[in-house]
């Protein structure tokens, strides 16, 4: 069982990481730093809801490390673990009370989540209140985001899970 749940995540965390850095090579939507959709949340909501938080921790933070890497984009290490960790206990917490039907709403929680987690570590390391000005473009980039990989999660759950083993 410890090969078939290292094997699975391997390959959640390989499917993540590429989705990471194909984004990461899409040029930014809005020019406003920190925005964009997230893909590869949809893979941390997809083990959330097969697996367990521990194993979606797991993929969250090698995803971020590894992207960081190959991303090349290792000065933005802080703001991905602190938005990241931030959504993914806020997307747990509301897994909890809320359940599986509503992961679109879960996953905006989460978006939002994470980009109050980012704007928090800016201001720790910038020590100036003028970055909560993106606060307003990052809640609606946020929900819209949240929305967009909730329902990218919530189609394929309810298409393929029943072809992986969701527990190990």
């Amino acid at each position: 069982m410890k090969t078939k749940r290292l094997t699975l995540l391997a390959m959640y965390t390989t499917v993540a990481l590429t989705i990471f850095v194909a984004e990461s090579a899409i040029p930014p939507l809005l020019p406003i730093p920190g925005v964009k959709l997230g893909l590869a949340n949809i893979v941390t909501l997809w083990v959330l809801l097969c697996h367990n938080w521990k194993d979606a921790l797991c993929v969250l933070v090698l995803r971020i490390v590894l992207g960081s890497i190959f991303a090349g984009q290792f000065l933005s290490f802080a703001y991905s673990l602190s938005g990241g960790l931030l959504c993914l206990a806020t997307m747990i917490f509301f897994l909890h009370f809320l359940g599986k039907n509503q992961i679109v709403i879960i996953s905006i929680l989460g978006a939002v989540f994470h980009n109050i987690g980012q704007l928090l570590m800016a201001f720790l390391i910038l020590q100036s209140f003028s970055i909560v000005s993106y606060l307003p473009v990052l809640m609606i980039s946020g929900i819209v985001a949240g929305t967009f990989t909730g329902l990218c999660a919530k189609f394929t759950y309810k298409r393929i899970h029943h072809l992986v083993t969701c527990k190990f």
